[in-house]
């Protein structure tokens, strides 16, 4: 009984792996760059070009990797992500010039694309439903502890400028993922439709009862039952509601200017007034704040639900971001008013949308499309993220931090509305249940709204 405990709670670590590659990879370029653009003289176009490669490369994993995961399982979709992150850690490490250094950086980006829809998936799918939220967490708290380790990396090699070392280091992480996903299991709502029950019966019985694994598992037969459909399925009356609530949930969780957060709070606290040095301690401070209230949201997912936590979250972000906002274009905030509101969103941000969004995309859509559903959600979210990340500095530009900042606790009170109104609780539930119930409750909402299903 202890060894198979060991075993679930590797199956686990494993898995969740991924979301700290995810974390570094994202992160790590913010100190790098400073000493790239030294030694390569790059232009700020091509200093974009670096930053947004691993963006660009991530919308392409995004859209192509529900579909090989749907093909050929979760587990070997993860272990050629493994492959990936290797890859592009030794190639980006070793890139003597700039177009390698963008080459690699882009083929990085496929496995961090990849990464952030098929790491919640294979969590949720592994873990028994009372403690589901809590699992597919695990996503993104290793995926903060990737970014704060990513941050600390910067800041050990910050005084020799070894931003080939900040880049390569990615390659422990990466390797100990490709080779240690060969000793886990696959998903058994993967192998019961496309290898056998008895398979499936197998890997459920590690982390359940007999009850509850014969329960899950007709709950299976009766989804998988149903005709098979091909990729138009997406656009069906089926699933265009539950697309429509992923896709909303996805956007939104970057359109609020999450990533104006996380990727320019250096370039944010500068222009408030702090030093250099001062900026990069804030960053520090920022990542630690996200590791922090990651883990609390782990905690109260599964006890308050992930519709709930979405809301109470959303309020102190748009707060925070409206208080910033209205403060700096109105009344000339002090620099420790700017600070408190970007740990307040940070803090809320940590403890909800960060986490919550990923762990409610692996759960609701259908198992016949749910690789390729969630693949079209990713692939949303990294194309509002390239979007904010790309525009800020312009707005910044154009219409100061004041203003931009309150428009995004604008589009924070209709992120709010509409999880209100759209987004059904999925706390407790099988992902067999959550599938029966979410098309008919919400096709009824959409009705009763005018809108099409």
């Amino acid at each position: 009984m202890k060894s198979t405990k060991v075993y679930i709670s590797l199956i686990y670590f494993f898995g969740a792996l991924g979301g700290l590659l995810f974390g570094y990879d994202t992160g790590v370029i913010s100190g790098a760059l400073l000493y790239i653009r030294e030694d390569m003289g790059l232009s700020p176009f091509l200093e974009g070009l670096v930053v947004s490669g691993v963006l660009i490369g991530a919308l392409i994993g995004a859209a192509f990797c529900g579909r090989f995961a749907d093909r050929y399982g979760r587990k070997k979709a993860i272990i050629w992500l493994g492959v990936l992150f290797t890859i592009g850690a030794v190639g980006t490490g070793l890139a003597k010039g700039i177009g390698i250094l963008l080459l690699f950086r882009i083929e990085l980006g496929i496995a961090v694309g990849g990464a952030s829809a098929l790491v919640p998936l294979y969590l949720s799918e592994m873990a028994p439903a009372a403690v589901r939220g809590r699992v597919a967490s695990l996503n993104t708290v290793m995926n903060a502890f990737g970014m704060l380790m990513a941050y600390l990396v910067n800041f050990v090699f910050s005084s020799s400028g070894r931003w080939d070392l900040m880049l390569i280091l990615a390659v422990i992480p990466s390797f100990i993922l490709m080779i240690g996903m060969f000793f886990m299991p696959e998903s058994p709502r993967w192998l019961l439709q496309k290898k056998s029950e008895s398979e499936a019966r197998r890997i459920l019985l590690l982390s359940r009862n007999t009850e509850m694994a014969d329960m899950e598992i007709r709950s299976m037969k009766e989804v998988e039952s149903k005709e098979r459909v091909p990729l138009s399925a997406l656009f069906s009356s089926e699933v265009r509601t539950v697309l429509f609530i992923g896709i909303g949930i996805a956007v939104f969780q970057q359109v609020i200017g999450t990533n104006t957060i996380i990727y320019y709070t250096p370039t944010i606290l500068e222009n408030a007034g702090f030093g250099a040095a001062g900026a990069i301690a804030g960053t520090i401070g920022i990542g630690s704040i996200n590791v922090i209230f990651t883990i609390i949201g782990l905690l109260l997912i599964d006890m308050i639900g992930r519709r709930n936590l979405m809301l109470i979250g959303n309020v102190g972000m748009s707060a925070a971001l409206c208080v910033l906002g209205v403060g700096t274009l109105f009344f000339n905030a002090p620099e420790w008013l700017l600070l408190a509101c970007l740990c307040l969103f940070m803090t809320a941000y940590s403890a909800s949308w960060g986490m919550v969004v990923w762990v409610v995309l692996a759960e609701i859509f259908p198992l016949k499309i749910r690789g390729t559903a969630l693949g079209a959600a990713s692939t949303c979210l990294w194309l509002a993220n390239i979007a904010v990340s790309l525009s800020f500095p312009l707005l910044l530009h154009k219409i100061g931090t004041g203003a931009l900042f309150l428009m995004y606790g604008v589009i924070g009170v209709l992120a709010f509305l509409f999880v209100y109104r759209y987004v059904p609780e999925t706390k407790g539930k099988t992902l067999e249940e959550i599938e029966r119930d979410i098309t008919n409750k919400n096709t009824r909402l959409f009705s009763k709204r005018g809108i099409s299903t």
